[in-house]
């Protein structure tokens, strides 16, 4: 039943298949130790990644193309009208890295971290004024791309990382076939219709202490859920159906074959891709690659976003009781507290005055330890408006002018290939800005995916006169299974923010709305808040 191959370089153990099914692939796979990569060669039954290899080939030998898994051909011809990637038979180089690329061995899926973004990269056609919304979500959606650098780190320490490259499973879950619940393992054959019996054999199979020896036909063994399958075992009745009689088990037949198992790899199978690259890795997932027996993976650097509020009339609350003349900073704290809750690391770059030689120098020294810079104030075209300035005379700025209520001003720009977003000095306005615009390009730089609110339709609470040509987000809640909004619109009502759970969106059309109609509502938590 076995045959043994051996040379000086290698040796194999062979095994027949003797009265028994072929295997199914994966229990080929699992019979391997832990490995990156298998090649398998003339292997065509089930359905893996295939490479077609040939010479001289006809156009009758590449019938096998279709086959959906044929990945590429090989050959020393040309093939043409083949809409498939065809190598050289001889360039082993080019192949051998299309492999790898194809398993995730060699990162291609996470583009190379660039510092920054193209200076012209926020640039409006000619002639364009007023940016719908969803034209500015689309152009910052084309602008953005990652900036952050990839590490190597344990599985344990990856909770909220961004996946750099995809994972793939490092063995089977489950590893081997073991049973789903308590009770008495036989083979099938052994048994029959009506009152059956089966002797028991000595010893159980528990869990991480399995039973070793065959279980002969006529048997039954003792086994306890997730314990493995003995060989000779094919079903397990329920110990609530059994009766035990000495050293016998008795019920009633006939019973399903194969019942009660969990097959190998029937969850995952070694090798496959569990995660794709770009992934934002929860509790759930940790779970995930820990159960598969991954160990390390590629993640990217958190992204390190500095928050600058400008303007002479700010100061910190904590700084004291201000003046009439002062305004409290409220948007610092709050978009560092937006920051961190969309994962990434807020660096506190403080108040910067009205002045052009502090604000250089403020930016500078941003520059020089974060990966983008979110702004407050100053990003209009006033007198005192002085980072637009700045920005237009020795950075990149182009003011996005969005067909939006609140929050008309983006600056968008670079200073020394640092992204920046000049968010309004408006709390509400900022906000809004902020969790429209600023998450989904914090998400693509810092390697995660371009995110869209989720929303669902909602009776309105509320009566509201739309004109025509802005995006409105009205501040609101759930009351009663309806969406009310904030007693006020002005964006100046700071109140409004804290006493909402998310945002009412109207489209750019003209509206007439009544109560009972039917409005979207954005929580808080589609916007990642």
């Amino acid at each position: 039943g076995e045959v043994l191959l051996s040379s000086s370089k290698r040796w194999a153990l062979m095994h027949e298949n003797r009265e028994t099914d072929e295997a199914p692939l994966e229990q080929l796979l699992a019979r391997l130790s832990p490995c990156d990569l298998v090649l398998i060669e003339g292997y065509k039954r089930d359905r893996h990644d295939k490479i077609e290899v040939n010479r001289k080939a006809t156009g009758k030998s590449l019938i096998a193309l279709e086959d959906p898994t044929i990945r590429a051909v090989a050959s020393d011809q040309v093939h043409e009208g083949l809409e498939i990637n065809q190598f050289d038979l001889d360039d082993t180089k080019q192949i051998a890295d299309f492999i790898l690329r194809q398993c995730g061995l060699m990162q291609t899926n996470a583009p190379a971290p660039t510092k920054g973004v193209r200076n012209d990269c926020f640039a409006l056609p000619k002639g364009v004024d007023w940016v719908p919304v969803d034209e500015a979500l689309d152009r910052l959606h084309q602008a953005m791309n990652v900036v952050v650098e990839r590490s190597e780190i344990k599985v344990k320490d990856a909770e909220g990382c961004i996946l750099a490259a995809p994972v793939f499973a490092a063995r089977s879950n489950p590893p081997a076939a073991n049973s789903a619940i308590d009770g008495y393992g036989f083979a099938h054959r052994s048994t029959g219709d009506g009152p059956q019996e089966l002797t028991l054999v000595d010893g159980r199979s528990a869990a991480g202490a399995p039973y070793r020896a065959q279980v002969p036909d006529g048997a039954a063994v003792r086994i306890l859920t997730g314990a493995l399958i003995p060989d000779g075992v094919d079903t397990v009745v329920m110990q609530e159906d059994v009766t035990v009689v000495g050293n016998a088990v008795q019920f009633n037949g006939p019973v399903k074959a194969g019942m009660n198992l969990r097959k190998v790899g029937e969850d995952v199978i070694k090798g496959t891709q569990v995660l794709s690259a770009h992934h934002a890795l929860n509790a759930a997932d940790l779970a995930l690659l820990s159960g598969l027996g991954v160990r390390d993976i590629s993640v990217f650097a958190p992204l390190r976003v500095g928050i600058l509020s400008t303007g002479d009339e700010l100061v910190a609350a904590d700084n004291g009781v201000a003046q009439a003349d002062k305004t409290y900073d409220a948007n610092r704290p709050m978009l560092m507290a937006m920051v961190r809750k969309w994962g990434h690391h807020a660096v506190d770059l403080g108040h910067a005055p009205d002045d052009r030689n502090a604000l250089r120098a403020y930016l500078n020294k941003a520059s020089r330890t974060v990966d983008v810079i979110l702004t407050s104030g100053g990003a209009s075209a006033g007198e005192e408006d002085h980072l637009s300035a700045i920005l237009n005379a020795e950075g990149g700025l182009v003011a996005w002018r969005i067909a939006l209520k609140p929050g008309r001003p983006l600056a968008l720009g670079t200073w020394q290939g640092v992204p920046l977003f000049g968010l309004p000095g408006n709390p509400v306005a900022a906000f809004v800005c902020a969790a429209i615009f600023a998450h989904p390009s914090l998400a693509v730089m810092a390697g995660g995916e371009w995110t869209k609110p989720q929303g669902f339709m909602l009776p309105a609470a509320f009566t509201k006169s739309k004109k025509q040509g802005r995006r409105e987000y009205l501040r609101a809640r759930i009351k009663d299974g309806k969406a009310e909004v904030f007693q006020s619109e002005g964006s100046g009502r700071i109140s409004g923010l804290s006493w909402a759970s998310g945002l009412v969106e109207l489209g750019d059309e003209a509206q007439e709305i009544t109560n009972g109609d039917m409005v979207r509502f954005i929580p808080y938590a589609s916007l990642g808040l």
